[in-house]
């Protein structure tokens, strides 16, 4: 007589990703029509942490902000994100496009060679999934600098 091998069943998970809100704030601006927009929206959500907070702003078509997201949190000097968890935020809000942003507690906004290599990579990473990455700021207390306007993307 021939025996029967008892496979176990794998068991699948049947998932829905949502987007979940946190809180609301009121921005009067509406749209996103320069950096300095950009800067005043991240200023007024992160403030001056004296950590590195990496953060996206995601856009309509029309630069309305969807939603804003604290995509990390870092230490002093460093802030490590990947462009899946840059993007997720992004495709779940059904948005155009994202800005970037990260301080620099130090209130140096001279962009370090890791700087440059996130902003390539998110650009890379949106242009394969049409979302566009607008802009990459580094912010500080005293200001911000564009990566866009400084000539890195």
């Amino acid at each position: 007589m021939e025996e029967k091998h008892h496979v176990p069943v794998k068991l699948v998970d049947i998932v829905q990703v949502k987007l979940v809100r946190e809180k609301t704030i009121s921005y009067k601006e509406r749209r996103i029509r320069s950096p300095h927009d950009a800067y005043k929206i991240f200023q007024e959500i992160v403030g001056d942490s004296d950590r590195e907070v990496f953060a996206i702003a995601c856009l309509s078509t029309c630069n309305e902000v969807n939603c804003f997201q604290i995509v990390h949190i870092g230490s002093i000097n460093i802030s490590i994100v990947q462009p899946s968890d840059v993007m997720k935020a992004a495709i779940l809000s059904n948005s155009a496009s994202i800005l970037a942003f990260h301080n620099h507690p130090s209130d140096d906004s001279t962009p370090s060679p890791e700087d440059i290599a996130i902003t390539k990579r998110l650009v890379e990473a949106g242009e394969i999934i049409g979302i566009d990455v607008l802009d990459h700021l580094i912010c500080t207390s005293i200001g911000f600098r564009s990566l866009k306007e400084s000539g890195y993307m």
